[in-house]
């Protein structure tokens, strides 16, 4: 399951670009909890507290727990708008969680046992098609990430989401079809001297005798051979 992440915040006295301005000129970023049949709450938090949390690599799948007055509010990072040039935080959006919500989230994938694949040992290459999968979970039970272990894996052989065993809580977004995760694939070298022996078995036949050694101008021959006799 994600870490949950703690965030402590202020209200937002005033709304507007003015006064969105004058907090980002004193290191605050402002911010919204919105969702689970409430008003939406404007709060504003410290840019360098947010900084942190956003470089654990995990801020958007975790729960993080905005405290606004001594009240903790369990909520789900929607939405971080940066700066298009200094790539600065200039607003977060939280989605308010009740108990027992379900979300949809995108969790990353990582492979292990790669060692243990004998397609990848023979120089074939791992052609990750989804980097994330997308997931309906309960908000209290938010995988970090998904473990797919390839141990067993030839060239040619794919990893689909039916094969996979989800976490408790946790099912695929996606459920009207078994879609492709990961597949061994022959590197392009492979490829090419596959193809070029192919080639070579079709031009020779099978009594290693050369097509154009017995073409059209060779059975000329015999038929001029047989009328000058």
């Amino acid at each position: 399951m994600s870490d949950a992440l703690t965030l402590p915040a202020e209200m937002r006295e005033r709304a507007g670009k003015g006064a969105s301005r004058a907090l980002r000129r004193d290191g605050r970023v402002p911010a919204v909890i919105y969702g689970g049949k409430e008003e939406p709450t404007t709060i504003h938090v410290e840019e360098k507290v947010l900084v942190k949390l956003l470089m654990t690599g995990h801020f958007m799948n975790s729960i993080v727990e905005v405290t606004v007055d001594g009240k903790k509010t369990n909520t789900l990072p929607k939405d971080v708008a940066l700066h298009p040039v200094t790539d600065r935080p200039i607003h977060v959006d939280f989605l308010r969680l009740a108990k027992g919500a379900k979300i949809d989230v995108n969790v990353p994938v990582v492979f292990t046992n790669e060692e243990a694949s004998p397609g990848l040992k023979k120089g074939g290459v791992l052609n990750v098609v989804r980097h994330e999968l997308e997931l309906v979970c309960e908000a209290d039970k938010i995988p970090s990430e998904i473990e797919i272990d390839v141990a067993g894996l030839e060239v040619g052989d794919s990893v689909h989401i039916s094969a996979l065993t989800l976490p408790e809580g946790s099912e695929s977004a996606i459920t009207d079809r078994d879609f492709t995760i990961a597949t061994v694939v022959a590197p392009s070298a492979l490829k090419r001297s596959e193809g070029e022996e192919g080639e070579e078995e079709e031009d020779v036949p099978a009594d290693g005798v050369a097509a154009t050694e017995q073409g059209p101008d060779a059975d000329a021959e015999e038929e001029q051979e047989e009328k000058s006799e």
